[in-house]
């Protein structure tokens, strides 16, 4: 086999391969995959009564991009960006780990020492999907504006 039977040119350099051409597409069409929805967490305090409710709402805090503050069972709180996740077979060998918001501190903190986690600080991707950026740059065309430019917010 030459390989030309999947699309694959001998002539063309290794791992090179020929391209046809495409019907011309119209140039303001976009082609836009669906995103999903993400859940708007901010200010949310759930309850964590069981250990798969608490595996669960860490999982949320690790996809969420502000910070949280965990409360411990002896009633101290730490907040910080819950970075890292360190599962294991029980509570009690199953990690997290924050940034501190006030200090280069990596703390770890034991599943089993969590009684609870609030979503306190600002989801800073919020609203900045690429839908989102797409549907703004179409508001700003319909206005008639040229040389369209969609700058990024200031972090803070």
């Amino acid at each position: 086999m030459s390989g030309r039977e999947h699309g694959h040119d001998p002539l063309l350099p290794h791992g090179a391969q020929t391209v046809t051409a495409a019907a011309p597409r119209p140039p303001d069409e976009l082609e836009v995959v669906p995103g999903f929805e993400r859940e708007n967490l901010q200010g949310w305090i759930p309850q964590l009564a069981t250990d798969a409710e608490v595996r669960a709402v860490i999982e949320k805090a690790f996809d969420y991009r502000g910070d949280v503050t965990i409360t411990r069972k002896d009633g101290a709180e730490t907040t910080g960006y819950l970075f890292d996740r360190r599962i294991g077979p029980t509570l009690a060998t199953s990690v997290v780990r924050l940034i501190l918001a006030a200090s280069s501190e990596r703390p770890s903190i034991p599943y089993s020492e969590i009684a609870a986690i609030a979503f306190t600080g600002r989801d800073t991707a919020a609203g900045k999907s690429y839908e989102a950026w797409v549907k703004k740059y179409w508001e700003k065309r319909a206005k008639g504006e040229k040389n369209i430019s969609l700058e990024p917010e200031a972090l803070e």
